[in-house]
């Protein structure tokens, strides 16, 4: 196994905050019934920050924390289910704006178990060289992915970006243990967001409405409660380590009621699944970053943990990946 070393996190979250208040002023809702039901008690919302804007000032403060010159990064890798372009690619961009000209960029679509699949990838890729070294964003404007008319979905979702940057350092005992991905493409049809509209003049009538997220919410919840358990174990018995071996499980904060129903089928404290989802609500591919950016910071993970980055969503997709930190 190849070293893995987190050198630097970092994140960015748009200033504009959005209060279940502010959402009961322009839909049939309210804060208790969004809290009862999520978790959330506010979100980010982008009003002149972009993917792409968020992902450079993440990208910036990585270099800058971790010492390291932009010309001596080899990747630029952005989790995304919402780019500001189809290409350029966000990674693309980041890149261009921090100087990394010698940096290979792109950006990879997992929606929300975005940043586990990211993780995955920077791993092989930097195992290819000792000492290489790139960065990893989870980066999302989900907003502009929303009908805010729609308070089944309008309510979950927020905005924002946060990163690592990795080191394949072989002094260091820091690494990838273990994982499980997985694809469920047959289930797919239970999230979706981003259609593009036949526009042409040849085409058939176009559909603007299917650019909103549409979710089953029955399915989805049904699809977490027993899928990620299993990527869970199975990411365990690829490390060859049990549950009580992790300390802290960096889990995808989609759902408040999703992670406790987890915590109670694996048996675990609560304390080892922290939850920030009241503070940003469902931030897709930047959910797991944004909560790990946030537990580095206050030390509430230390050198030597065994971490569990643990995602899932839109694809259907599950990811777990686990590293000693």
């Amino acid at each position: 196994m190849s070293a893995f070393k987190i050198m630097a996190s970092s994140k960015s979250v748009p200033h504009r905050v959005v209060t279940n208040d502010d959402l009961a002023q322009i839909m049939d809702t309210s804060d208790e019934w969004i809290k009862r039901r999520t978790g959330i008690s506010r979100r980010h919302i982008a009003t002149d920050e972009s993917t792409t804007s968020m992902s450079i000032e993440v990208a910036h403060a990585l270099l800058k924390k971790a010492q390291v010159d932009p010309k001596d990064l080899d990747y630029v890798v952005v989790a995304t289910m919402s780019s500001d372009y189809q290409t350029p690619a966000t990674a693309a961009s980041v890149q261009g704006a921090i100087g990394a000209t010698n940096a290979v960029a792109f950006d990879i679509d997992a929606a929300c178990t975005g940043f586990a699949f990211g993780t995955s990838i920077l791993n092989s890729l930097l195992a290819k060289k000792s000492g290489s070294c790139g960065i990893l964003i989870g980066a999302e404007v989900l907003s502009k992915l929303l009908d805010w008319s729609d308070r089944s979905t309008a309510v979950l979702f927020g905005d924002g970006a946060a990163g690592v940057l990795v080191q394949n350092d072989p002094s260091s005992s820091s690494q990838v243990l273990g994982e499980s991905l997985k694809t469920f493409g047959n289930l797919g049809s239970a999230l979706t967001a981003g259609h593009f509209a036949d526009v042409t003049p040849f085409g058939k009538n176009p559909n603007q409405e299917k650019q909103f997220f549409r979710m089953d919410g029955h399915q989805v919840f049904n699809f977490a409660l027993k899928k990620v358990p299993l990527s869970i174990k199975e990411a365990l018995i690829d490390a060859d380590l049990s549950l009580n071996d992790i300390d802290v499980f960096v889990m995808h904060q989609a759902n408040a009621r999703i992670i406790n129903s987890v915590v109670r089928k694996l048996g675990l404290p609560k304390n080892r699944f922290p939850i920030d989802i009241d503070e940003y609500g469902n931030t897709a591919a930047a959910s797991e970053p944004l909560l790990l950016a946030d537990l580095l910071t206050s030390g509430k993970i230390q050198r030597g943990n065994k971490v569990a980055l643990v995602g899932f969503g839109g694809g259907l997709t599950t990811g777990t990946v686990i590293i000693n930190y």
